[in-house]
C-alpha cells in the first residue's frame, strides 16, 4: 500500500465516503442476486428472473435528465435524503409473498435503479468538493476497489441470507445499508454553495448543457467513449464464457467460479494502483494502456490453453477498470461545479447504458458463431480503439470549451477532428 493510498484513507471525508460505499455496495450486490433467486422461486420463470437486472439497468438511459437534479440542489443533503427514501422503498418487498406480488419487486428495483443513477451523479460532484484534487485519482481507484470487492463477496451473502430467511430479510438488509450510507454522507464535512438561480429555463435546456459540455470537451469525450467501449466489449466477450469453458477448455460451467475471482483480483490491484500510475502518465495514456491490456486478456481467452486463459482473466480485471477510473477522475477535474451532476450522469449513461444491448448482441453471436470468433472480434476492436486513442493524443492541441479550466490533459486532440 502506497503512502498516497494511506493518505487517502486518513482523510476524514474520503474515509467516511469509502465506508458508505462499502456498506451500500454490500446491500445492493446482495439484493441484485437474491432478487433474481426470489423471482425464480416464486414464478419458476428464468426470463422473469432475468428482468431483475434489466430493472436496475433501465434508469441509466435517463441519466442526463436525472443528473440535472444533482445540479439544482446541494449534493450532501440530496444524498442523505435520497438514501433515506431508498431505504423506505426497500421495505416494500417485505409484502412480496406470491407470484402475484412479483410486480412490486420489479417496481421497487426500478425505483432503486433510478435512485442509484441520481446518487452516482451527486456523489461524483460531492467528491470534487470534499476530496483534495491531488488525492482523487487514488480515491477513485479505491472506490472502484471497494465496489468490486463487494461484488465478489456480497452475492454469496445475499444468496445465503435468502436461503436461510427468505427474500424479505435481504430487502431489510439492503434498506439498512441505505440508512447507514445516509449517515455516512451526513458526517462528510464540505462547504457547498447554494446552486445558482436558473430562472425559468426549461429542464431540457439544462439537461442539454451537460451533454453538450461533455461531447464538446477535447479531454472528456475520448475518455468517456473509451470507458463505454471497454464496457461494451466486456459485455460482448463475457457472453462467450460458458461456450469457452465447454468447447475450448472442456471444463464444467462451475469453472467460471475460478475465472471470476481472478478477474476480481485484477480489478482490486488496478484500483489500488490507479492513482500512482495516473501521476506518472496522462489519463488518456492510462486509459489506452488499460484498454489494450483488457483486449489482450480477451484474446488470450480464445486459446485452448488453460494457463493462458487464466492469465487472460487476470489481465481483463487489471485493464477494464482503467478506462472507467480515468474518465471519472477527468470529469471531476475538468467540469465546473454547477455542471458536474449533469456531466457525471451523462458520462455514466454513455459508459454503462449500452452494456445491456451488447449483452443481447453477444448472446446472439454465441448462438451462431464459434466463440473464438466472438472473442477475436472483441479483442481486435479493443486494440484498434486503444491505438486510435494513443495516436490522436499525439496530434493537434485544441483548446477546451467555454467553462472548462485548461490543463495539460486539455492539450490533447479531439478525436472527432
Amino acid at each position: 500500500m502506497s503512502w498516497r493510498t494511506l493518505k487517502v484513507l486518513r482523510d476524514r471525508n474520503a474515509g467516511i465516503y469509502l465506508g458508505g460505499v462499502i456498506v451500500s455496495g454490500l446491500g445492493d450486490s446482495a439484493m441484485s442476486l437474491a432478487a433474481g433467486i426470489w423471482v425464480k422461486t416464486l414464478t419458476g420463470s428464468s426470463s422473469l428472473a432475468a428482468l431483475v437486472g434489466f430493472c436496475l439497468w433501465l434508469p441509466t438511459f435517463a441519466g442526463p435528465v436525472i443528473g440535472t437534479v444533482a445540479d439544482r440542489v446541494r449534493r450532501r443533503p440530496l444524498l442523505v435524503a435520497t438514501n433515506l427514501v431508498l431505504a423506505a422503498v426497500m421495505t416494500a418487498p417485505i409484502a412480496v409473498h406470491s407470484q402475484a406480488d412479483v410486480w412490486l419487486l420489479f417496481a421497487v428495483l426500478t425505483l432503486v435503479g433510478a435512485g442509484m443513477v441520481l446518487t452516482d451523479a451527486a456523489e461524483t460532484a460531492l467528491v470534487a468538493a470534499a476530496v483534495p484534487e491531488e488525492l482523487r485519482g487514488d480515491f477513485n481507484g479505491l472506490v472502484h476497489t471497494a465496489i468490486e470487492s463487494m461484488k465478489l463477496l456480497a452475492p454469496l451473502a445475499g444468496a445465503g441470507l435468502f436461503t436461510a430467511f427468505g427474500g424479505p430479510a435481504v430487502a431489510v438488509l439492503d434498506a439498512a445499508t441505505f440508512v447507514l450510507a445516509a449517515v455516512a454522507f451526513r458526517f462528510i464535512r464540505v462547504q457547498e454553495a447554494l446552486p445558482t438561480t436558473r430562472g425559468k429555463r426549461a429542464w431540457t435546456t439544462e439537461t442539454a448543457e451537460g451533454a453538450r459540455f461533455l461531447w464538446r470537451h477535447p479531454v472528456l469525450r475520448p475518455l468517456v467513449v473509451t470507458g463505454g467501449t471497454a464496457m461494451v466489449l466486456s459485455s460482448l466477450s463475457s457472453t462467450a464464457t460458458f461456450a469457452m469453458l465447454d468447447t475450448g477448455l472442456h471444463q464444467s460451467p462451475a469453472y467460471a467460479g475460478v475465472l471470476t475471482p481472478l478477474q476480481g483480483l485484477g480489478s482490486v490491484v488496478s484500483g489500488v494502483t490507479a492513482g500512482a500510475l495516473m501521476r506518472r502518465m496522462s489519463e488518456r495514456a492510462f486509459s489506452a494502456i488499460g484498454l489494450s491490456l483488457f483486449a489482450l486478456g480477451v484474446l488470450a481467452r480464445a486459446t485452448p490453453w488453460l494457463p493462458i486463459v487464466l492469465g487472460g482473466s487476470l489481465a481483463i480485471g487489471l485493464g477494464l477498470p482503467c478506462a472507467l477510473i480515468a474518465a471519472m477522475t477527468a470529469v471531476q477535474r475538468e467540469t465546473p461545479s454547477e455542471l458536474l451532476g449533469r456531466v457525471a450522469a451523462t458520462a455514466n449513461t454513455l459508459m454503462f447504458a449500452p452494456t445491456g444491448l451488447a449483452l443481447l448482441i453477444g448472446t446472439a453471436m454465441v448462438a451462431g458463431l464459434d466463440y473464438r470468433a466472438q472473442l477475436l472480434i472483441a479483442g481486435a476492436m479493443g486494440l484498434t480503439w486503444a491505438a486510435v486513442l494513443t495516436v490522436a493524443g499525439r496530434a493537434a492541441r485544441p483548446t477546451a470549451p467555454d467553462g472548462a479550466q485548461p490543463t495539460p490533459e486539455a492539450q490533447q486532440i479531439d478525436i472527432a477532428q
